[in-house]
Order: C-alpha cells, then sequence, then structure tokens
C-alpha cells in the first residue's frame, strides 16, 4: 500500500534460468536476507533485479511491477527486499523456480526509523512470520514515533499452492541460523554448523550402510 511516507507489500519474483535458481536454494540467499534493487535496461524495457548482499543479481521482477518500482526510485526513495520464500512449479515443463519478497521503500528523510523497521521485518519473515505491510497512515506514524521498533500484529498468510508446487524455503533452518551467526563473527556458531553438517553426513553414510549390510 502506497502512502505518502512509505511503500509496502509483497511481490512474486522469477528466476532467469535453473542454474540461476540454484543460487537462490544456496547459504548465500537466506530467508530473511535485505537485498537492494538495480535496474536494468532489456529490449528496451526497464526490469528490477534483487541484488543480495553479495553483489549477485539473483531474480527479477515482471514489468508491471519493475514499473512500479522504478516510480518510487524516480521520487528519490530507498528500496529494498526481503527474501520471503522460494517455490519450484514443475509446470511447463521443464519447471521453473520463483518466489516472493517483503518489499518496502520509503522517503531517504526517514532512514532512521524505517531502516530499523526493516530490520525487525527481515527478522520476522526469517522465522517464517509474514507480517502484513498494508500499514495505513497511522502505522506509519507508529514507526515514526517508536524510531522502528513498532511492528504491526497481523500477518498474511503463504499463496495457496498451484497444482505441481514445492515450496523449497519459507523459513530459516538451525544450520542457516548457525552460519549466518558465524558471518556476523560468532566463529563458534560457524564451527558448530560445520559439525552439525558433517555429522549427518556421517549418520546418513553409516545406516546407508546398514542398509545395505542388511
Amino acid at each position: 500500500m502506497s502512502q505518502e511516507q512509505f511503500f509496502g507489500t509483497y511481490y512474486t519474483f522469477n528466476t532467469a534460468s535453473k542454474k540461476d535458481a540454484s543460487l537462490l536454494l544456496g547459504a548465500d540467499n537466506l530467508v530473511g536476507d535485505i537485498y537492494n534493487i538495480v535496474f536494468k535496461k532489456e529490449h528496451n524495457t526497464t526490469i528490477a533485479w534483487l541484488l543480495n548482499r553479495f553483489g549477485q543479481e539473483i531474480a527479477f521482477f515482471d514489468q508491471d511491477i519493475s514499473h512500479k518500482l522504478a516510480l518510487l526510485q524516480a521520487r528519490n526513495w530507498n528500496i529494498k527486499a526481503v527474501l520471503s520464500f522460494v517455490a519450484f512449479t514443475e509446470s511447463p515443463e521443464p519447471g521453473y523456480y520463483w518466489g516472493e519478497c517483503a518489499v518496502l521503500a520509503w522517503p531517504k528523510t526517514l532512514d532512521a526509523p524505517m531502516t530499523t523497521f526493516l530490520e525487525k521485518v527481515s527478522k520476522r519473515i526469517g522465522e517464517g512470520v509474514r507480517p502484513n505491510l498494508e500499514l495505513g497512515k497511522q502505522g506509519v506514524q507508529q514507526i515514526i514515533e517508536t524510531q522502528g521498533s513498532w511492528q504491526p500484529t497481523s500477518t498474511i498468510p503463504l499463496p495457496k499452492k498451484k497444482p505441481g508446487t514445492v515450496i523449497m524455503k519459507s523459513h530459516l533452518k538451525l544450520s542457516e541460523k548457525m552460519i549466518e551467526q558465524g558471518r556476523k563473527g560468532n566463529k563458534g556458531c560457524y564451527v558448530i554448523s560445520w559439525v552439525f553438517l558433517l555429522t549427518i553426513v556421517a549418520l546418513i553414510v553409516i545406516f546407508g550402510k546398514s542398509c545395505i549390510g542388511f
């Protein structure tokens, strides 16, 4: 919903190919991650792309959404996106990867409260919660008055799945949380995460051999 001081909604994105989509499934793109929006000219059309924190162009929005975001950029607003979920739909063949992002935008004069608000939204989405971003003027005012600490209480569900669609990820797994802590400087969590992953691999190998032996 667009207000004078805020824009927030959930938008669907697509990937250029299955190969490109593999990046979305890895640890460099986690549910709750914050993305920048970059605009590229493609066939005389401006397309908005998601740029992750490692500088990789991950996925893109369709022409209509890209146009709406370009208008916000023209107003000199900050535009950010938060990864909400990644899905795979098998039809039409060979299938395709897609997903949704929460998209938030605001005038740069409100950077301080809105950046804090964005970080809190990001954390909730990482936990599998999808805050309703249709805030209205009162909600925007509460963000400003609380310097970004206020959060909407209402949430929205995942969209209804189409036949042949699988949600690949919609929240942070324990291993991903530990990897993220390691990136933030908590080396203990980073080591534990690798031990955890290696233990799982070892158990799979052991049980696999047991089953073969049986």
